[in-house]
């Protein structure tokens, strides 16, 4: 279980990390849009070497593509966006307010999901304690993107 912690302590490092390198990527092109699709290519190559080294590859059948759901198909779009924004947005805004953003949106909106049990969490209701932790959030950023 400890290792799953730290597996996302490292993304988090990678999520503010990533912006930096996708903006200066686009940059060398020129092409903004361009390099988000070459990020995003490098970003398949990768989970593809790691299903090879995992033995993890393979294609499900159509019975089980069936099961899924239409809204869990919308994944690659919000990946899509999430480029789109690190390509424009984080240099002009910077590191920490972008990814205070990020980070507190997605809190916030985990929240949501949680209680309300969407794209297919568990409900787990959104106490005061959650709600408060939310709006602490929310002040944080905005110090962040202040000062």
């Amino acid at each position: 279980m400890v290792f799953l912690y730290g597996f996302a302590l490292l993304a988090g490092l990678a999520s503010a990390i990533e912006p930096g390198q996708n903006a200066g990527l686009a940059k060398a092109f020129a092409q903004p849009l361009l390099a988000g699709v070459v990020s995003l290519v490098i970003s398949i190559a990768t989970l593809a070497l790691i299903m090879l080294v995992m033995g993890r590859y393979g294609w499900p059948g159509m019975e089980r593509l069936a099961q899924v759901p239409w809204w869990a198909w919308l994944g690659g779009v919000l990946s899509a966006i999430l480029a789109v924004a690190q390509l424009y947005v984080s240099k002009k805004i910077g590191a920490a307010s972008f990814l205070g953003l990020i980070v507190t949106a997605g809190v916030v909106t985990s929240v949501l999901l949680d209680h309300f049990g969407l794209v297919g969490f568990k409900v787990h209701e959104a106490s005061v304690w959650r709600l408060l932790g939310g709006v602490l959030m929310i002040g944080g950023v905005g110090l962040v993107a202040r000062f």
